[in-house]
């Protein structure tokens, strides 16, 4: 019985490959029944994002490997042999390890990003759901769910921005002390303007309005957001009336200018405006951030934040893969200590066993005893009793952490003819829904 992590993913595999392992809830449940009918296979988690695709399983015999690539292969349309070179395997210790690392966030494309811990939760939780978890991995994933929290919460590594969109949004509340309630218009209705969108509304900002060429784009991308759309022809009427203006057309020239910007400024009288340009070229003239009132940034501002910040959270990275080589000695340990826990359950309930007969005999042979001389007797049984076990446990436990460790358990039940319950209980919902 081994675990084993059988993926691939942004650093593995293109885009192409990868889409064709993006399983919707309903196929991960096809997968997961699939997989349940094969020979070998005890527990299996699926974690498919659009950055990777992930079997976690506990398997029985080494051949259940073969069979899941098989699986793969047959679902994704690819050859065996091609499929195998996208993969990568990790089994036991590394295989806890890779799980944290992924919980953590340090394995993602932009590191230490949050999302990838609610997703690790999910797919847990609906292999859970499906019957498909034993209690190994149970504890392994509810641990490996403990250590991206702890990583997050000791190193802060997903507190700074390192995408332009965060950026733009966070330096907006760096600069305003908070964002919430402002309103905001947004130029542009593209892929980039979308996701500063997301994290704006996440902001709890008043409301959005965008603006752009194709009216029909903004009202698109508004609707989604549940924003309002505004035709491009009266941009700097809206203009006038944000708190923060957030740009990012595909225009090749600019599309706000100095001298429509001091008329909107002199009408605003007064009233501050924070104005952020992400496009290449650029949208609003280097001027206009000259005007009173304006607080002008463009994209070289924001690479610096996001330089600064990939810096910062490779720094947190570092100290987080300490802390997961941390918990993963301690989940090793505690899960070997476990197994070798029946074992000394059978041998002290064995040592019980014969020391109540024992007592039994010498108190029948004895006749009359008064109760202080029958504590006696109790008292010296219980001691022998005691230090002949107390070693060999000590000592088994000891070995449990060495590779050998099973090893010895299986030693001490057949040379003490122990009845032992099963060491790792498999899913009790097995064949079940």
């Amino acid at each position: 019985m081994f675990s084993i992590v059988i993926g691939l993913n942004h650093r593995t595999a293109p885009v192409e490959v990868r889409e064709r392992f993006a399983f919707s809830e309903s196929q991960a449940r096809e997968v997961l029944r699939e997989l349940q009918n094969k020979a070998g296979v005890d527990s299996v988690v699926l974690l498919s994002t659009c950055n990777r695709t992930e079997f976690y399983m506990f398997l029985t015999k080494e051949i259940a490997r073969t069979a899941v690539i098989e699986v793969l292969s047959r679902r994704a349309k690819l050859e065996f042999s091609e499929l195998k070179r996208y993969l990568y395997v990790h089994t036991e210790r590394d295989c806890v390890r890779h799980l944290f690392l992924v919980s953590a966030g340090l394995d993602s494309m932009i590191v230490g990003e949050t999302q990838i811990l609610g997703q690790v939760k999910s797919a847990y939780q609906l292999a859970k759901e499906c019957g498909m978890t034993n209690g190994y991995f149970n504890s392994l994933f509810q641990h490996a769910l403990a250590v991206g929290k702890r990583v997050r919460t000791e190193t802060e590594i997903d507190k700074n921005a390192v995408s332009v969109s965060y950026a733009a949004v966070e330096l907006a509340r760096q600069t305003l002390g908070s964002i919430e309630g402002r309103s905001v218009l947004i130029v542009g209705a593209g892929k980039m303007s979308e996701l500063t969108v997301k994290h704006l509304m996440a902001s709890g900002v008043a409301g959005v309005i965008v603006s752009n060429r194709s009216f029909e784009r903004a009202q698109e991308l508004a609707a989604r957001f549940g924003g309002e759309a505004v035709r491009f022809d009266e941009l700097y009427r809206w203009i006038g009336e944000a708190d923060i203006v957030i740009s990012c057309t595909g225009a090749s020239h600019c599309v706000i200018h100095t001298g429509e910007m001091a008329r909107v400024m002199e009408e605003r009288r007064g009233a501050k405006i924070f104005i952020i340009d992400i496009a290449v070229p650029r949208d609003v003239e280097p001027e206009v951030g000259g005007l009173p009132g304006v607080a002008l940034y463009d994209i070289d501002a924001l690479q610096h934040v996001v330089d600064a910040n990939i810096s910062e959270r490779r720094r947190m990275a570092e100290q987080a893969k300490k802390i997961i080589e941390e918990e993963v000695e301690d989940f090793l340990r505690k899960r070997a200590q476990q197994a070798v826990v029946p074992t000394i359950v059978a041998l002290k309930k064995l040592g019980e066993e014969i020391k109540q007969k024992e007592l039994r005999r010498a108190f029948n042979r004895l006749g009359d005893l008064s109760d202080y001389e029958r504590k006696v007797i109790s008292s010296l049984a219980n001691s022998i009793t005691n230090q002949l076990l107390h070693q060999p446990v000590c000592r088994l436990k000891d070995l449990s952490l060495t590779s050998q460790g099973q090893v010895y358990a299986q030693a001490v039940q057949e040379l003490f003819k122990l009845e032992v319950s099963e060491k790792l209980p498999t899913r009790a919902a097995k064949g079940k829904r």
